[in-house]
């Protein structure tokens, strides 16, 4: 791993056993990083990046432009998104398991009195997961037989830099938990994005060919992806 610059870009530069120079523009802050076959030379990647300075810069743009969420502190009136609305958080304190649930505007958690700001953190989480995973199995299957492809596996996790990953020779898919926080059209999206990569492992013009036959409005729905608030998070690479 090594750090570059190339004018006033800094990127972080990883040598992999790949057959092609990657670049990635990671939230929050647009932070760069390239990854470059092994027998790639220095000067090659400098050319393949120098090219990609105009995406690059648009992308840090977009990232600047993108509404954050401040800490979340847990406590009643706080707000927190759900499925792309807001909702505002009431905390009611009694004796028993901890429960969570959603009304029309609100996200209701019931806990036990004196419980720590990361046990509610938990609830909220599990609460999370249990939403998105209560939609993919549909959409799933919709999607595969649309396509024509048939995934091994798939689970939900916190991602750092990716609303969604597929392990193209294992078939596996992951997906971001945070996708339960934007609109379902977002999740629907990122799963598409997934499967299309089950025919087409890169993102070149044959993915965007396949993407632009199965869900011809995606790029409105990434947009939409984008625009909605980051959540606050200690972003570490």
């Amino acid at each position: 791993m090594a750090n570059i610059e190339i004018g006033t870009i800094a990127m972080q530069l990883n040598r992999k056993a790949i057959k092609h120079l990657h670049i990635s523009v990671l939230p929050p802050d647009g932070r760069v990083r390239v990854s470059a076959p092994t027998t790639m030379s220095d000067t090659s990647i400098r050319m393949a990046v120098i090219s990609r300075i105009p995406w690059i810069k648009q992308q840090q743009r977009d990232f600047a432009k993108q509404p954050r969420q401040s800490e979340r502190e847990m406590v009643s009136g706080e707000c927190h998104y759900l499925w792309g609305k807001a909702h505002r958080l009431n905390i009611v304190e009694r004796s028993g398991k901890h429960d969570i649930k959603a009304s029309r505007r609100k996200i209701h958690l019931h806990v036990n009195p004196n419980t720590s700001l990361d046990n509610k953190h938990r609830v909220l989480i599990e609460f999370y997961r249990a939403e998105i995973k209560s939609l993919i199995p549909e959409l799933l299957t919709y999607w595969q037989d649309k396509i024509g492809v048939e995934a091994s596996g798939w689970g939900v996790k916190k991602m750092k830099t990716k609303w969604g990953s597929c392990n193209t020779d294992a078939k596996r898919i992951w997906l971001n938990l945070e996708l339960a926080k934007k609109p379902p059209e977002c999740l629907e999206y990122i799963l598409v994005h997934e499967l299309v990569h089950l025919l087409e492992r890169h993102h070149n013009e044959r993915f965007m060919a396949y993407m632009d036959k199965y869900l011809p409005n995606w790029r409105e729905r990434r947009n939409l992806l984008n625009s909605m608030p980051l959540a606050h998070n200690h972003w570490l690479y």
